[in-house]
């Protein structure tokens, strides 16, 4: 047996990138080691995983709506190569924020610099910060609340009960915020799912600001039933049978569920745990466990950190196979998933 290291000339990644456009050519000529050949092994890897009749979840961890992750996100929802998202209650409504106040926003770049005074007067001007990025509590956060607080009231009135994002869903689709669009819509992939109907699950949405918010309502009495917006429990049982019947259709094509994580936390937390609950707790253990995972996260694996854990541990736990194709590219979300996405799209 030869185990001498194959040599390769040139770019590995070339002739597959040949079919592709400018940005996939150069990412395959440049990246070819440490962090950024990992982030070509995702991408290709996400690729095969579609070409076999699979299907991808994407989860949204930090702040990636208002870094403007919907400007290639809404795109690969259009293209049918994302199937489901679960993200924070924070994620589900910042792009909305995005897309109804962007002109309104500011950015500081020198973030790093700001005193505690210069904080405070940024609260003063009711300028929220999320790192360099400023969110306007009036022209964003309460222009949505008056909006989705009629949805919520009237489907109190009228005995109905909704998830998070199917509130948002009806908002967006029944055009009442259209007129304060302030970005091309077509970049917001808030918007891209809703048309899509696209399956989305939101864990721990009370700890988002419109969380906050219907708390406040519920306090003040606007809304009478705390039950009018379903929360976790029910979204874990929602998810439980959508995977089960999902994977067992897909493998009856020879397909599977991927998983594509994007940052840490509790909306990558969550659903990763639908498999061992669904094998232990509810004794299904024919269900197909993930079929692709990939973690984008600069988390490092030490003092028991889960999101900085290598994907090999998710094994241990009944959630990945020893087969599993598993991918990590510990590095910066906001550069890397663009990217990721860009070489999917062919771009």
């Amino acid at each position: 047996m030869n185990t001498k290291p194959r040599k390769t000339k040139g770019s590995p990644n070339a002739e597959v990138a040949a079919r592709k456009g400018p940005i996939s050519k150069f990412i395959a000529h440049n990246y070819r080691h440490f962090n950024a050949a990992a982030l070509v092994d995702a991408a290709r890897g996400y690729e095969n995983h579609l070409e076999k009749g699979g299907k991808m979840v994407v989860t949204l961890g930090g702040a990636m709506s208002t870094a403007e992750l919907g400007i290639t996100l809404a795109e690969m929802i259009r293209r049918d190569n994302i199937h489901a998202i679960v993200c924070t209650g924070a994620n589900l409504e910042e792009d909305i924020f995005n897309l109804v106040a962007h002109d309104y926003y500011e950015r500081v770049p020198h973030y790093r610099d700001l005193t505690p005074a210069d904080e405070q007067a940024l609260l003063g001007r009711h300028m929220n910060r999320v790192t360099d990025t400023c969110i306007p509590e009036m022209e964003a956060m309460r222009r949505i609340e008056k909006v989705v607080l009629e949805e919520w009231v009237r489907a109190d009135k009228a005995g109905e009960r909704y998830f998070p994002h199917e509130f948002m869903y009806r908002i967006l689709l029944g055009g009442k915020l259209k007129e304060s669009y302030q970005i091309d819509p077509k970049d917001s992939w808030m918007l891209a799912a809703a048309r899509k109907n696209l399956p989305i699950i939101v864990p721990g949405w009370e700890d988002a600001t419109l969380g906050n918010m219907f708390a406040g309502h519920v306090i003040s009495g606007d809304v009478k039933n705390v039950h009018t917006v379903r929360t976790g429990i029910e979204y874990m049982t929602w998810l439980a049978e959508w995977y089960t019947k999902t994977a067992k259709n897909l493998r009856d094509g020879n397909g599977s569920l991927g998983f594509f994580q994007i940052g840490g936390g509790i909306s990558g937390d969550f659903p990763i745990c639908v498999v061992p609950m669904l094998h232990q707790d509810l004794q299904r253990p024919d269900v197909p466990l993930w079929g692709y995972f990939c973690q984008i996260s600069d988390s490092t694996t030490s003092y028991g950190s889960y999101s900085g854990a290598v994907p090999n541990e998710k094994i241990t736990w009944g959630k990945l196979g020893e087969k599993t194709p598993k991918f990590i590219v510990e590095s910066d979300a906001t550069i890397v998933a663009p990217l990721i996405f860009n070489w999917v799209l062919g771009k």
